[in-house]
C-alpha cells in the first residue's frame, strides 16, 4: 500500500518565472484512489496551483490514504480533453468541456474522470493552500466516506428537472459565460471565475499591445498562460524584473509586489489565482 505523503510544496520569496520545463513533477494516489500526474508550479503559504492529468479513460476517486475532501475553495479549469465531475457524497455530476471551468467550496468531496478519446489536463487553483494544513492533514480530520458508498446519479431530481433551471442546492459550480465578471485594467479585460474569503480566480485577456494597468494584490498570484506569449514586468524592492512567459509557463508575484502584463507579439489569454484578496494591500 501507498503511504500519503504530503506533495512537494515549491515556494519563492520574491517575483519568480516558473517555466513548464522547471515545474515541480509528482504522482499523487495509490490503486484505490488512482493515480495522477501532477504539474506543481507553486504552493506557498497563501496559494497553491498545479496542473493535474490523468489518461484517456483515467480517474481519480478516494481511499483511506488518500482523500479528495479538502480545507479549501478550488477553481477548476479544463486545458485538454474532457472532464466529469462528481461529489460522491451527494450524486452530483458535472460535465466540464475543453476550456470549461467549475468552482467548489471546502469540504467538497470530489472524484474526476477523464471522459472520452483523450488524455485530460486540468489547472487547480487551491486556497488556503496545503501549508495551512488545508488538504491532506485536514482530510483526515473530515468523516471519511466509504468508496463502495460512492454516488454518481442525484435520483431526488428525477420528475423535477425542468429545462432552463439550476438545482437550489449544489456543491459543483459550473461557470458559464454569464456567471463571469469582467473589468477592464488599463487595455487589459479581467474576468472574474469566482471570489471568496479564500481565492479570487480570473481570465486575463489582452489584445494586440495591450498593457494592463499596474498594480498589486493583498495576496500571492500565480500567472499560468494560456495562449500567446505574455510579458511581466514586476517591482521587488529596489528591483524590476521582466519575464516572457509562453503557453504552459507561469510566474509568481508575491503580495504586495506591483506588476503589469503586456501583450507585445499579439493576442494573449491567462489564467490567474490570488489569495486570500486580490485587491491592493
Amino acid at each position: 500500500m501507498t503511504t500519503y505523503r504530503p506533495s512537494p510544496r515549491p515556494s519563492f520569496d520574491a517575483p519568480t518565472a516558473i517555466p513548464y520545463a522547471s515545474v515541480t513533477r509528482h504522482v499523487w494516489g495509490d490503486d484505490e484512489a488512482g493515480q495522477v500526474a501532477d504539474w506543481i508550479y507553486a504552493s506557498t503559504d497563501r496559494i497553491h496551483a498545479l496542473v493535474f492529468g490523468l489518461p484517456a479513460g483515467g480517474a481519480f476517486r478516494h481511499s483511506p490514504e488518500f482523500r479528495t475532501v479538502f480545507g479549501a475553495d478550488e477553481v477548476l479549469h479544463v486545458l485538454e480533453g474532457e472532464m466529469v465531475l462528481a461529489n460522491p457524497e451527494t450524486g452530483e455530476v458535472v460535465r466540464v468541456p475543453r476550456g470549461g471551468f467549475v468552482f467548489f467550496r471546502r469540504d467538497t468531496w470530489h472524484h474526476a474522470f477523464a471522459h472520452g478519446p483523450e488524455h485530460l489536463r486540468v489547472i487547480e487553483l487551491f486556497a488556503p493552500p496545503p501549508a495551512t494544513g488545508s488538504s491532506g492533514a485536514y482530510a483526515r480530520t473530515r468523516p471519511y466516506l466509504e468508496l463502495a458508498d460512492s454516488r454518481y446519479a442525484d435520483d431526488a431530481m428525477l420528475g423535477r428537472v425542468l429545462p432552463g433551471e439550476r438545482p437550489a442546492q449544489r456543491t459543483l459550480h459550473v461557470i458559464d459565460d454569464a456567471d463571469v465578471r469582467w473589468r477592464r485594467e488599463g487595455d487589459a479585460l479581467v474576468g472574474i471565475l469566482a471570489s471568496t474569503e479564500h481565492l479570487t480566480a480570473a481570465v486575463l485577456d489582452l489584445g494586440p499591445g495591450a498593457v494592463a494597468a499596474a498594480h498589486a494584490h493583498d495576496g500571492d498570484e500565480v500567472l499560468y498562460v494560456l495562449e500567446g506569449a505574455v510579458h511581466v514586468r514586476a517591482w521587488h524592492g529596489d528591483e524590476t524584473r521582466v519575464f516572457e512567459l509562453g503557453p504552459r509557463d507561469a510566474c509568481y508575484l508575491p503580495s504586495g509586489c506591483r506588476h503589469e502584463y503586456r501583450a507585445f507579439t499579439g493576442a494573449a489569454r491567462a489564467l490567474l489565482g490570488v489569495a486570500p484578496s486580490y485587491l491592493a494591500p
